[in-house]
């Protein structure tokens, strides 16, 4: 995907933090010297060109309660039907399909481990699944950013 200059810019701004305010979108216009319907629209591109999937917080497992990542073997021809319903909850702050017996991943963050059990319980009754449960025990952070360069 090419990137204009303002998608490059709020990419490079926002990538990793996103304004803590009743209005963050007109916080990053604002910031960003355009208009809120811009930023919108250009979110609106990134998503509908598959380079944008999600917005919203990731936790600190610590600070958030507890956390896990988990798995299903998925049907491939189930594939989008699971990815769904696993992301109907909030608490589900990744979800991708790998190359693998375990083929859909996906990370829960909640209050508590119970809150997080509950999850997968109701995750494996609708879907019949059996969910490969991985509990955070350390957590690395990673910085998975990346900078497109000539935002200034």
């Amino acid at each position: 995907m090419d990137f204009d200059r303002l998608t490059r810019r709020l990419i490079d701004r926002y990538q990793h933090g996103m304004p803590l305010c009743e209005e963050p979108y007109r916080e990053m216009a604002q910031v960003l010297g355009c208009s809120e319907p811009e930023v919108m629209a250009c979110l609106q591109r990134l998503e509908l060109a598959g380079a944008l999937s999600r917005i919203g917080p990731v936790f600190e497992h610590r600070h958030a309660g507890a956390s896990t990542l988990a798995a299903f073997a998925v049907p491939p021809e189930r594939l989008q039907q699971v990815a769904a319903r696993v992301n109907q909850y909030p608490e589900v702050n990744h979800n991708y399909a790998r190359e693998h017996h375990y083929n859909l991943w996906f990370v829960v963050t909640g209050p508590d481990r119970q809150h997080l059990e509950q999850i997968l319980v109701e995750l494996e009754q609708d879907t019949g699944l059996t969910a490969l449960d991985l509990p955070m025990l350390t957590s690395y952070r990673i910085d998975l950013g990346f900078a497109l360069g000539d935002s200034a």
